[in-house]
């Protein structure tokens, strides 16, 4: 099997496109022909800086979604043919390519009726905005504070709002048409004044989620999704704040296959809600395939969502 895959040269420089071989699949993955490819910021930041030591060949890329074409020794041949969406591990030859080898533990079955394009812009900011949604307990009614309103916590403030808690966002151009889209009860264009939280979302970075610490109320909670707070801001044994991290790359590495397995039931049960259009999505901008640079740069300078499209 052959595959044209785009490659790492070296850090800072435009990927290269490639012609390789493709070899049967390892046991315990599958082959997935991919139809659309994910950009995300975390792929033209290690580009861009290379900290996971990529040699030369590489093939870049966490987010991908197309058909099962083959699978390895151990996995179920009911997988042929089914449409997935997946995301994969950042130390692995990734998703810019038209075939993929992928773990069969941790893709998601996509609906008929999500095409493509919008499912593999998915699951890099749908699974972190769910993976820090679950790490603070629901309590309807309380207030909460979001932060940093990109692909992530547009879906975050909806899983929030669908939960029960009462939704803030901080943000210069998040839209009272986006509010009352997403479920959010109030945009402050600064930090809230007069008011505490049960819980804050940051995907600024751990500086700002710092500053925002005063903001919470007793026994509250700062969930970190861009870098996680390193010195606790409160004394001991005074307002108890619980600090959590989010890193969804992280679960290839640290994660066991019962971690995955609840995750991908929960990606999927996200992925039917989307079907259903109870969970508003923005539409991708979609790029060829042989413009896949052009995507990464685009998502780079216009903070915007790209996906590239693979005939």
């Amino acid at each position: 099997m052959q595959a044209n895959v785009w490659q790492f040269e070296q850090a800072g420089a435009s990927l290269v496109k490639q012609v390789r071989e493709f070899s049967e699949p390892k046991a315990g993955r599958i082959v997935v022909r991919n139809y659309a490819i994910g950009i995300n910021p975390v792929d033209w930041k290690f580009i861009d800086d290379n900290p996971r030591d990529w040699e030369k060949g590489h093939i870049p890329g966490v987010d991908g979604a197309g058909v099962v074409v083959a699978v390895g020794e151990g996995v179920d041949k009911s997988l042929l043919g089914k449409r997935v969406a997946y995301h994969h591990s950042l130390g692995e030859n990734g998703s810019f390519a038209d075939h993929s080898e992928v773990y069969a533990s941790r893709v998601m079955v996509v609906p008929e009726s999500v095409d493509f394009a919008l499912a593999a812009a998915l699951p890099c900011p749908m699974l972190t905005a769910w993976q820090a949604f679950s790490k603070v307990p629901v309590r309807k009614g309380a207030d909460v504070l979001v932060s940093g309103m990109g692909a992530v916590n547009k879906l975050l403030a909806q899983m929030l709002s669908q939960a029960g808690f009462n939704v803030h966002v901080i943000s210069g151009s998040f839209s009272q048409e986006q509010a009352d889209e997403m479920g959010v009860k109030a945009i402050h264009r600064g930090k809230p004044e007069g008011q505490t939280f049960y819980a804050l979302f940051d995907a600024n970075g751990p500086d700002y989620a710092a500053s925002l610490v005063p903001l919470l109320e007793a026994n509250g909670h700062v969930v970190s999704i861009l870098g996680r707070i390193e010195v606790p801001v409160d004394a001991p044994f005074t307002r108890t704040i619980s600090y959590h991290e989010i890193a969804l790359g992280a679960l290839h590495d640290y994660g066991d296959l019962s971690q995955w397995q609840r995750l991908v039931k929960d990606g999927e049960a996200l992925l039917e809600q989307v079907a259903a259009q109870t969970l508003v999505v923005e539409i991708p901008n979609v790029f060829e395939f042989d413009n896949l640079n052009n995507a990464l740069q685009f998502s780079k300078e216009d903070k915007r969502k790209a996906v590239v499209a693979v005939s």
